[in-house]
């Protein structure tokens, strides 16, 4: 069986893509005008019907005033490039997250035009979607995204509509380690596949209080450090690491993010890249 693999610029041994979701500022909430609570809490209090969840915002909003200056400040000392997946409404609500991307110059990544699920949308509430997300991510951060990440899920027009709509790249794929061609979607025109991995997301310990700052390091670094070894085997591959900034954010758990960064950058021959970089490697060594 041949094993996939990606040859990276300058003979890397892996790629890694970090991942910074922005959601809050756009989560489900009675004040936005939504039938009821944004159900994703760390408290794990959700109670249906039209009831705001003051707690529940409040930890969201703790990502933007006490995460989000935790994370950009890691990010520049171990001068790490990554991607912010952003639901464009929360950039709108909170312009300062927009302010960081573009000062550091990161790539945003659209995460919807709001934090919603997409999957029962029709074709033509969908499009809108897309379009108001695009429109929103340039006026706050002076760009128009090239890649996607939905809510969980998508449609069957997803993808398609992402092409019609002009994006370079789709995130919503979990099948592998390194980028490739969707060419069947709409043919003649392909679209670029960057897969994400869920398995080292910090959204597990909120999911899984289980995991600790301590497992989710270990993991982390485990999943490193085998695709590294891989690298050197010869058969270069990719990392995610998705981070929230309400999350990993925390004090108790932001020392964490700091060790794999330390942990990063004490091996050579790493590629870190915006995913919009790999996508356009990937066009480069397998034009499509």
């Amino acid at each position: 069986m041949r094993e996939e693999r990606m040859d990276w610029p300058n003979g890397a041994r892996i790629a890694l893509s970090v991942v910074v979701n922005v959601e809050e500022g756009s989560e489900q909430s009675v004040l936005r005008g939504d039938r009821g609570m944004e159900p994703v809490d760390e408290l794990g209090i959700f109670i249906k019907g039209p009831i705001r969840n003051y707690s529940n915002e409040s930890n969201y909003l703790y990502g933007i005033k006490a995460g989000a200056p935790r994370i950009v400040k890691l990010l520049r000392r171990y001068d790490i490039m990554a991607s912010w997946t952003v639901a464009a409404q929360s950039l709108e609500n909170h312009p300062e997250i927009a302010a960081a991307i573009v000062e550091l110059g990161h790539e945003p990544v659209s995460h919807g035009w709001r934090w919603l699920h997409q999957f029962r949308m029709d074709e033509a509430q969908e499009r809108e979607f897309i379009r108001k997300a695009v429109a929103s991510i340039e006026r706050t951060c002076g760009r128009r995204p090239s890649g996607w990440l939905s809510r969980y899920m998508l449609t069957d027009n997803t993808r398609r509509l992402l092409v019609e709509e002009g994006f370079a790249y789709h995130m919503d794929d979990y099948s592998g380690d390194v980028p490739f061609w969707d060419r069947d979607t709409v043919p003649g025109r392909p679209i670029a596949i960057v897969p994400y991995q869920v398995d080292n997301n910090d959204m597990k310990m909120w999911t899984d209080p289980a995991v600790s700052p301590h497992a989710w390091l270990d993991y982390a670094k485990a999943n490193f450090d085998q695709l590294y070894r891989e690298g050197e085997e010869g058969n270069p591959k990719m990392m995610s690491l998705g981070l929230h900034l309400r999350i990993i954010g925390r004090p108790g758990r932001v020392w964490a993010l700091e060790e794999f960064f330390r942990h990063v950058r004490s091996h050579g021959d790493v590629w870190i890249a915006s995913r919009e970089e790999i996508a356009a490697h990937l066009a480069k060594v397998e034009p499509a």
